[in-house]
């Protein structure tokens, strides 16, 4: 399900990442009273009103040319109008009104999108002083006094953004596809290989890394079933991501793994596993995905004895934190294995929301701990009375013990074990919640 996305735009040293990491809750962007000073596009996912949407931290200007400064301030603008479902314009009540703030307000009511004025730095209580109503003349309605430092109006504020944000309500009685998200490092295939699923040039293919700008959703129906094809830009190291546009497409690929239901990391077979690629599956793990390996170009190989068992000895020890994904050999140029790729995305998918009944999990625990006494320290047994699942998306389970401390990641590791050789769980990362007698 896709997140409404709301956008913090301004001009420099405002305090739009002061107020971010307030919303957020948590220091994720850097504050500092120079201007500048956020270059990556930082977000983050903000509860209100029992309700998520995505927020982005858009850093203003970064002075990489001193002579085109202005243009890039319009530019980050023009980029965070077109990502957006909502906009909170900060301004700062200190410096007052300026000739950057009212550019920047006639770009943003041209765009048609909702915007939300907000004053920062309205540090005192009771009545906002008379240089707040200056505000006024930006003509984009009532502005809300905020002090990102102590936090005083940002209820009034998130009340407001609320009001502008539609909230997508899945309807459990009808099938949905299922959404697959491909990710990988630019060039390594991802746009040839939706082009060659769907049959026809929906993306846009080239040589040059960074030619996919935006998430690009595609239905697509097989054998397997329908899925919902999410192609992403490639995501490249931080430091070579310096052009604005390809900040935002960075966004939007994080984003996509948000809302996906399966993750197909897209591998170079000439490559390998390279550090971006370990980065990237390792985002889409952390957020309980459902994952699948595609080696791409296998084409172009020149296979000796056993290239292919070489080669995925080596992703699995390059990516033995997820080891439970299926890997699949292809060619999106040739057509090659692209059946078996979308089959192992489908039952990735339906393991990932796979429920186990709390009778036949603690028929295994048993046999489990029978086979492997749990772990004792100092004369003190680990006893786990029992477990159950509490979740799907990914697959999490409650275990009841005595002592948390004494339930070892090792012990805990072979647990997981037991459990995928009897229920499987192949394609799917699984979580353990542990909780001692007595915990609420």
């Amino acid at each position: 399900m896709r997140l409404p996305v709301v956008a913090i735009v301004g001009r420099p040293n405002v305090g739009k990442s002061a107020l971010f990491n307030k919303l957020a809750g948590a220091r994720l962007s850097i504050v500092e009273d120079t201007p500048g000073v956020t270059r990556d596009r930082i977000y983050a996912t903000v509860e209100w009103r029992a309700k998520n949407f995505m927020l982005i931290d858009t850093g203003g200007i970064e002075p990489m040319r001193e002579d085109i400064i202005l243009s890039q301030m319009r530019r980050q603008a023009e980029m965070a109008i077109d990502t957006a479902d909502c906009i909170v314009f900060l301004t700062d009540i200190q410096t007052g009104m300026t000739g950057d703030d009212r550019e920047i307000a006639n770009m943003l009511y041209r765009s048609g999108k909702p915007i939300v004025l907000c004053v920062n730095k309205v540090d005192q209580l009771g009545a906002p002083p008379m240089e707040f109503y200056e505000f006024y003349n930006l003509g984009l309605g009532d502005p809300i006094a905020v002090s990102a430092v102590h936090g005083s109006g940002t209820g009034d504020l998130l009340d407001a953004v609320f009001e502008h944000l539609v909230f997508e309500e899945e309807n459990a009685d009808e099938e949905q596809p299922i959404k697959v998200a491909l990710l990988g490092k630019p060039n390594v295939g991802k746009s040839s290989l939706i082009n060659r699923l769907l049959g026809e040039e929906r993306c846009i293919v080239s040589n040059i890394p960074g030619t996919t700008r935006d998430a690009v959703d595609a239905l697509y129906s097989c054998e397997a079933g329908d899925f919902c094809l999410i192609d992403t830009a490639g995501i490249r190291k931080k430091k070579k991501v310096e052009d604005a546009v390809e900040k935002y497409s960075v966004i939007r690929s994080y984003m996509a793994v948000e809302r996906a239901d399966v993750c197909v990391i897209l591998l170079d077979a000439a490559d390998g596993v390279t550090e971006q690629d370990t980065k990237i599956a390792g985002y889409a793990n952390d957020q309980g995905k459902a994952l699948v390996v595609a080696v791409n170009k296998w084409d172009a190989v020149e296979k000796e004895t056993n290239t292919m068992e070489l080669l995925k000895k080596s992703i699995l020890h390059d990516l033995a934190f997820m080891s439970f994904a299926p890997i699949v050999f292809i060619s999106a140029k040739e057509g090659i294995r692209l059946p078996q790729l979308m089959q192992a995305v489908k039952e990735a998918a339906e393991q990932n929301t796979r429920r186990i009944s709390t009778g036949m999990l603690n028929d295994v625990l048993n046999d489990a701990t029978a086979r492997v006494q749990p772990p004792s320290d100092k004369g003190k047994r680990l006893k786990i009375y029992y477990m159950t699942q509490a979740s799907t998306q990914p697959p999490t389970f409650v275990f009841f013990v005595n002592s948390k401390d004494l339930f070892h990641f090792s012990y805990q590791r072979y647990l997981e074990n037991r459990i995928r050789d009897t229920f499987g769980f192949k394609g799917t990362p699984i979580r353990f919640i542990i909780r001692e007698r007595g915990d609420k």
